[in-house]
């Protein structure tokens, strides 16, 4: 699964996800619009919160929104540019949110890149792993409940993150509808070198794949009941977390995988699958068993 989400920016151009003509969300506008086929585009500085319906980019300028940011259900908001990230020392602010980052039912985040985890759509080195990063800070909470997804990569969370149900059920089959099945992949979820003040919490998701990886958590960490239907799912690692971690009940448990993962460092306690005592072959299968989770 992983080189899928790597190349996840090439499906988004092909697809037309950020090539649409559609226009919706003027600055003064609290609402954006779309369709899969002519997206709206979110641009400038909206001082109340925003409602996302549909698809909408940020692709034409960074953003900011001073209130909440909700994306409806089913709808998708794509927010993977990093607006001349690498030129004479320019780094925007790409979305910037002063209230919650809301998505829900069935609905998809596409927020934030990095070079070759998830790379920029617009980094014109996206090919070869890219260059570029975007630069996207979510003030309050990003809260996601019974959404299809959420692929969070390089994103300042200054509250707490929660993804909560939905997933699109337990297959990697393409979507016959929705963002996934418009960009065809599978549903996923992937949480990546994120900095988040509170706790990230994953429970109950039902998926084909996800992931939380790298990220620097300041509160606790919890993994329970994610039930993936790629082997290689449930890559909890490398994550550094100031308050304590719990993983259970997740198929599979958690694991190594592919992922050249390192131990998460747990300042608090550490119990069930990413216990201190839990051990799992690194690279999986047939690799020297390595500990989930050490006291950092």
């Amino acid at each position: 699964m992983r080189a899928g989400r790597v190349i996840l920016v090439t499906a988004l151009v092909a697809s037309g996800l950020v090539i649409g003509t559609g226009t919706a969300g003027a600055a003064a506008s609290p609402s954006c619009t779309g369709t899969f086929a002519h997206p709206g585009h979110l641009s400038g500085h909206y001082t109340g919160n925003v409602t996302v319906t549909g698809l909408c980019n940020v692709d034409r300028s960074p953003v900011t929104i001073d209130g909440n940011l909700t994306v409806t259900p089913n709808s998708a908001l794509n927010a993977t540019f990093a607006f001349n990230d690498k030129h004479e020392g320019y780094y925007p602010t790409s979305l910037w949110v002063g209230g919650n980052l809301v998505a829900q039912t069935g609905a998809v985040l596409f927020i934030g890149c990095e070079p070759f985890n998830s790379p920029c759509t617009d980094d014109p080195y996206a090919e070869g792993g890219g260059e570029f990063f975007g630069h996207n800070h979510i003030v309050g909470n990003l809260s996601s409940t019974n959404a299809g997804g959420d692929i969070v990569h390089n994103v300042q969370i200054d509250g707490e993150a929660t993804q909560s149900g939905g997933g699109l059920g337990i297959s990697c089959d393409t979507p016959k509808s929705g963002p996934f099945h418009f960009i065809g992949s599978p549903a996923f979820s992937a949480w990546e070198d994120n900095s988040i003040g509170g706790d990230l919490t994953l429970v109950n998701i039902q998926s084909c794949w996800l992931g939380g990886l790298r990220n620097e958590v300041g509160g606790n960490l919890t993994a329970v009941n994610l039930k993936m239907a790629d082997p290689d799912a449930n890559e909890i690692l490398t994550n550094d977390v100031e308050g304590s971690m719990s993983c259970a009940g997740n198929a599979p448990i958690v694991q190594y995988g592919d992922s050249s993962g390192s131990p998460n460092e747990v300042g608090g306690s550490a119990s069930g699958e990413c216990s201190f005592t839990a051990m799992q072959p690194n690279p999986a299968p047939n690799g020297p068993l390595t500990p989930i989770s050490v006291l950092g």
